[in-house]
């Protein structure tokens, strides 16, 4: 997995920058989805479009890893929990009805926002069969 990451401040009462114990990043699932990713920033008006709102989600996601909406377990597709052996699954929106699927992962000094795909609203209703 490729991380970026960012140390979560907090300011204590006196004005201070104090820093929480936990790191928190961003990584893509596989090199493949970081490289599909990447090739938005180079393609059509629409594809950078969409570079830069998964960029912004990125920023969002280091910033408060649960800002997304949290998916009911029933509703899962059953391939991330069988190729990727999740134990949450997050949806973050998009600009124009775009969705990103993320999961987190945490220990006692990381917490990790996984990035598993994204896709427009039609591909996300398919893949969570509403």
């Amino acid at each position: 997995m490729d991380i970026q990451s960012r140390k979560n401040k907090k300011t204590n009462q006196r004005g201070f920058n104090c820093t929480m114990n936990k790191e928190i990043s961003v990584a893509f699932i596989n090199p493949k989805v970081k490289q599909e990713w990447e090739a938005l920033k180079e393609g059509k008006f629409e594809d950078k479009q969409l570079y830069k709102f998964i960029d912004r989600a990125i920023d969002d996601l280091k910033a408060n890893p649960t800002c997304g909406i949290k998916i009911p377990k029933s509703l899962w597709p059953k391939e991330y929990v069988q190729k990727y052996g999740i134990t949450n699954l997050w949806k973050y929106d998009l600009p124009n009805a775009w969705r990103l699927i993320y999961t987190i992962e945490s220990d006692e000094v990381r917490i990790a926002n996984i990035i598993l795909e994204w896709f427009d609203h039609k591909e996300y209703e398919k893949r969570f069969k509403y």
